[in-house]
C-alpha cells in the first residue's frame, strides 16, 4: 500500500524486505527520504534508525517513522512519526511535509 500511494503521488520508491537490505540499499544509493517501519524483520527499525543517525553520510536524510506501538513511547527524537494504521493520504502528506521542512530524527 505504501509503495502504491507514494508512486501515485509521483515519488520514486525503493523497497527493502528487512533492516539489513534497507541499510545496504541506503548505503549504495542514499534516498531523499526514508519511510521506516519500526517493526522490520531481522534487523528492526530501531537499529536501522540508530545506524542511520550514527553515520555522517546518512544522518541528514529525513525519516518518516511508522509504528504500531504507542506514539508517546517514540515521540522523542523522531521528527516525522505515523502511528498505524496509516492511510495513503496521511502517508503522502507526511512525506511531503517532511521533505519540505527537512525534518530529521534527533541525533
Amino acid at each position: 500500500m505504501f509503495r502504491t500511494a507514494l508512486s501515485l503521488a509521483g515519488f520514486t520508491v525503493r523497497e527493502a524486505a528487512d533492516g539489513y537490505l534497507a541499510l545496504g540499499s541506503i548505503e549504495r544509493d542514499p534516498p531523499d527520504l526514508i519511510v521506516l517501519d519500526l517493526g522490520l524483520p531481522t534487523l528492526n527499525g530501531y537499529v536501522v534508525l540508530q545506524e542511520l543517525t550514527s553515520q555522517a553520510h546518512t544522518r541528514s536524510i529525513p525519516v518518516v517513522v511508522i509504528t504500531g506501538q504507542d506514539r508517546a513511547a517514540h515521540a522523542d527524537g523522531m521528527a516525522c512519526l505515523l502511528q498505524k494504521p496509516v492511510t495513503p493520504d496521511r502517508l503522502v502528506n507526511t512525506v511531503r511535509g517532511c521533505l519540505a521542512s527537512g525534518s530529521r530524527p534527533a541525533v
